[in-house]
């Protein structure tokens, strides 16, 4: 009876192990084979369109130096007098009159990519082309947000940008359980890595 039993497990184990469904192979790009274009979400693309920081800022951000957008979110909690906020007006619409074509050119320089392996018509040539132009404009596109987080400290106070890293979150024993208004959450903690 036990030999049966043996040999009905060693041929049913085999089977069951491949009828299971198994998601390990399972991509986490998953789904996104249906946006338009495959390399950027929706929201890549409004951030891009509409001149926004898109995490290009990130290093001057995060090392408590502010940017225009925020501070100007925040001008009342970080007491800006209205010449810093006329200052600081400026910077931000030099910045977009900068970042939104760099963003549009961007876009368009993925579609095209995009297209091209959607039509196989890809060549060595043409994918090292079109990266050295998305290269340059991702570059000329990090500068000018890096490049306008550069010229707030001068225009702010000390405690101001203090007050300006604490009420964005940043420097607290946690942030994953800080996000700073204006954040959005899954975004925020994806990039803190939270859990």
């Amino acid at each position: 009876m036990r030999f049966i039993y043996l040999i009905l497990i060693s041929t049913l184990l085999p089977i069951s192990a491949f009828s299971s469904s198994d998601d390990s192979f399972k991509s986490s790009y998953a789904g996104q084979e249906n946006r338009e274009i495959k390399s950027l979400s929706e929201s890549d693309i409004e951030e891009l369109e509409n001149g926004r920081g898109w995490g290009l800022a990130k290093a001057a951000e995060l090392n408590g130096v502010p940017g225009p957008a925020h501070l100007l979110e925040m001008k009342t909690e970080i007491g800006l007098t209205q010449e810093q906020i006329g200052q600081i007006e400026i910077l931000y619409q030099e910045m977009q009159q900068q970042a939104i074509p760099l963003g549009m050119k961007l876009i368009d320089h993925e579609m095209e990519l995009n297209a091209l392996f959607a039509n196989r018509t890809i060549t060595e040539e043409l994918l090292r082309g079109i990266l050295e132009e998305i290269a340059q404009v991702q570059e000329q596109l990090r500068y000018v947000h890096l490049s306008t987080h550069l010229k707030t400290p001068d225009i702010l106070t000390v405690e101001q940008v203090d007050l300006y890293n604490k009420l964005r979150g940043y420097f607290s024993d946690d942030p994953c359980k800080n996000i700073p208004k204006g954040h959005d959450p899954e975004m925020w903690k994806k990039h803190n890595n939270c859990p």
